[in-house]
C-alpha cells in the first residue's frame, strides 16, 4: 500500500470513529432560521447539566395538542368523521335518527345545521356513539376505523397525514430526556388506540376529553362500560385542569395551534425557568391549508396577537418547514376498491347502560 493510499486510509477511519461521525442534523425537516434557532437553544439551555438553565429530567414535561399541531385538522375534525361514521353505522338501529336533530343534520350532510349545534348537540352525538360498550369494544372500533380511513384531499391515511416536523421534534425531545404529552380536546379513548404506534406516545401520556365511565360484569366478566354522559371536555381552560389531574407537573414546553391552547401555553410558560411555547401557524394552502382568525376550525386569532409579548415562537409552516407530511410507506398502501373509502365501524353495540 503506498504512503498516500495508507494515509487516506487512516484519515477515513478517524472521520469515522470521531464523535461526530454518523451524526444526523437535528430536526432536519425544519427550515435553517429563527424558530429552529429557537427550539434548539431552548433543549440545549436546560439539558445543560453545567448551566444556569438546567433543569433535571424528571421536570422536562413537553405537552402537545393533537389537531392541527401533530396532524392535519381541516377540513374537519378527524374525531368528528368518526362520529358521521358511527351515527351512520347506528342509523339502521335508531330510525327515528333521520328526523331528529342532530342526527338528521349529521346523516343529510347538512353544513349549516352541524356548524350551529353547539356543545349540547355535539355533547349528544359523542355519548349517542361513544357509549353503550366496554372501553375495549370501543378501543377495537376506533382502532379498525382509523386502519383504514382517509383524508379526503391528501389520499392518505389520517395517520399518514400527520406532520414529519413535529414528529421530528417529539423525538428530539425525548432524545433530551423530554417526557411528551398529548394534551388535546379529542376523546382521550378515540386517541389512544393509535398514538403509541404514530407518535411513540403510549396511552398513558394522552390527556384528553372523556366521557364517564363505570365498573360493570358484562357477560360474567369485569369491565368498564362507557356511560351516555361527558365527563370532562379537555379544551381551552380545561387543558392545563387536565395537565394537573394527569401528568402533576407544570410543563415547561407547550406546543399548540389555535386559541383552544391559549390557557395551556400560558399555563406552561409562566412558570419559572426555562420555558418555551410554540405556535404552529398554518400559512401553507399548497401543501396544506392556510387558516387563521377566521377559521371555524382551529381558529389562531387571541394566541396570536399575544404570542410575541408572551414570547411565543410563531412557526410559520410555508416558511419553517421543509417539508409537511413524511413520504408515503408501504403502510399507506390500499388493497384495489378501498382507496378513498373510510370505514363504517361496525363494532358491538350494547344498548345504552343507565
Amino acid at each position: 500500500m503506498s504512503r498516500i493510499l495508507f494515509a487516506l486510509t487512516l484519515a477515513i477511519v478517524a472521520a469515522a470513529s470521531s464523535p461526530a461521525a454518523g451524526r444526523e442534523e437535528p430536526l432536519p425537516s425544519w427550515v435553517d432560521g429563527p424558530t429552529k434557532r429557537a427550539i434548539l437553544e431552548f433543549v440545549g439551555r436546560v439539558s445543560d447539566e453545567a448551566g444556569p438553565g438546567f433543569v433535571p429530567v424528571a421536570d422536562r414535561i413537553a405537552v402537545f395538542d393533537n389537531d392541527g399541531t401533530l396532524w392535519c385538522e381541516q377540513p374537519v375534525y378527524v374525531q368528528a368523521v368518526f362520529i358521521r361514521d358511527r351515527v351512520r353505522a347506528l342509523a339502521e338501529r335508531h330510525p327515528g335518527w333521520r328526523e331528529t336533530p342532530p342526527y338528521s343534520a349529521v346523516l343529510d350532510g347538512d353544513r349549516d345545521a352541524l356548524a350551529a349545534l353547539g356543545e349540547k348537540g355535539v355533547a349528544e352525538l359523542v355519548s349517542a356513539t361513544h357509549a353503550g360498550m366496554t372501553v375495549e369494544e370501543f378501543r377495537r372500533i376506533a382502532e379498525d376505523w382509523i386502519a383504514l380511513a382517509e383524508h379526503p384531499r391528501f389520499d392518505r391515511p389520517y395517520t399518514g397525514c400527520v406532520y414529519q416536523p413535529m414528529l421530528e421534534l417529539l423525538g428530539y425531545l425525548r432524545s433530551h430526556g423530554f417526557k411528551t404529552f398529548i394534551v388535546s380536546g379529542g376523546g382521550v379513548e378515540f386517541m389512544r388506540p393509535w398514538t403509541g404506534p404514530v407518535y411513540g406516545i403510549p396511552p398513558e401520556q394522552v390527556v384528553g376529553s372523556t366521557i364517564r365511565t363505570a365498573y360493570r360484569e358484562v357477560d360474567g366478566r369485569a369491565e368498564l362500560v362507557r356511560l351516555p354522559e361527558i365527563d370532562f371536555i379537555d379544551d381551552k381552560a380545561g387543558k392545563p385542569v387536565g395537565i394537573g389531574r394527569h401528568i402533576g407537573r407544570r410543563p415547561i414546553a407547550a406546543f399548540g395551534n389555535s386559541d383552544g391552547d391559549y390557557e395551556m401555553l400560558r399555563y406552561a410558560t409562566e412558570g419559572p425557568g426555562p420555558r418555551l411555547g410554540l405556535i404552529v401557524h398554518h400559512t401553507d394552502a399548497d401543501r396544506e391549508y392556510a387558516y387563521d382568525r377566521d377559521s371555524p376550525v382551529g381558529r389562531l386569532d387571541r394566541a396570536l396577537d399575544e404570542a410575541a409579548d408572551r414570547g411565543w415562537v410563531v412557526a410559520d409552516m410555508a416558511r419553517d418547514w421543509a417539508r409537511v407530511f413524511p413520504p408515503p410507506s408501504s403502510a399507506d398502501a390500499r388493497p384495489p376498491g378501498e382507496a378513498g373509502v373510510p370505514a363504517t365501524p361496525t363494532g358491538p353495540i350494547r344498548p345504552e347502560m343507565p
